[in-house]
């Protein structure tokens, strides 16, 4: 097996830390109950330091002219919503839609926290979801059968089948402007800071992206310059223009 094959059968640096984690509270545990004479140390492993990729909406807007529609309404609603973009986005069945209430729904056990979801969409993103829903509806009385999903290869040798990724359609688009660095799990990112920025309730924000922990919700909350330009910005007095505690 090569060296590849082999990094892709590991587990994450940060999955074994957290399974670490576990295994000590079970031996503390044990050894609370005179089941272990001693517990045995247990050196967690160095983690990189997070991620820091997030699309800026003029980025986000160059990226997604680049995509098919399908996945531009598939990009829109990660990039609102924070959600993953293969287990919870592409997998959204027509049933999970409500548009008269502007509700998405994700089931119970299908979330990497087991959780069900329920979402209001926002007007835009709404009527991109709406467009989507009815080429699906096309698509299926042109082919004469149910189509389930909300995401469908309708051409190419996968014609009918779900969308279950668009790594090369996503490489093309990010190349095309220069942002070859970018993945698709930095929407998840995104999502936190917009929501957090435009004065949404952390706790709120939480129950939109799926994020359990406060801790992990922190990791993908980043900080930019423009961020900390507009903090200044806020900062400044409003009588001299001057920031607090200087002089003009």
């Amino acid at each position: 097996m090569d060296q590849v094959a082999i990094d892709f059968c590991l587990p994450r640096v940060g999955t074994l830390n957290r399974e670490l984690s576990v295994l000590g509270k079970v031996l503390r545990f044990a050894e609370d109950n005179g089941k272990l004479l001693r517990v045995p140390r247990l050196r967690l492993l160095k983690e990189a330091a997070p991620r820091s990729g997030f699309f800026e909406p003029e980025l986000f807007a160059a990226v997604q002219r680049r995509l098919p529609p399908d996945l531009q309404v598939a990009t829109a609603l990660s990039y609102k919503l924070g959600w993953r973009m293969q287990s919870e986005v592409l997998t959204l069945q027509l049933r999970q839609i409500d548009l008269e209430s502007g509700t998405v729904r994700l089931d119970p056990g299908k979330t990497k926290n087991g959780k069900g979801r329920i979402v209001y969409l926002p007007p835009d993103l709404k009527a991109l979801v709406a467009t989507q829903m009815d080429r699906m509806r096309v698509f299926a009385r042109r082919r004469g059968e149910v189509l389930p999903y909300l995401f469908m290869h309708q051409h190419g040798r996968f014609h009918g089948t779900r969308i279950k990724d668009f790594r090369v359609a996503w490489k093309t688009a990010v190349n095309a402007v220069g942002a070859s660095g970018m993945i698709r799990h930095d929407f998840r990112r995104t999502a936190v800071r917009n929501m957090v920025n435009r004065g949404i309730p952390e706790r709120v924000a939480m129950e939109v992206t799926g994020h359990r922990t406060r801790s992990v919700f922190d990791r993908y909350h980043i900080i930019s310059p423009a961020d900390l330009q507009e903090a200044a910005r806020k900062l400044a007095d409003p009588v001299t223009g001057t920031t607090a505690g200087t002089t003009a």
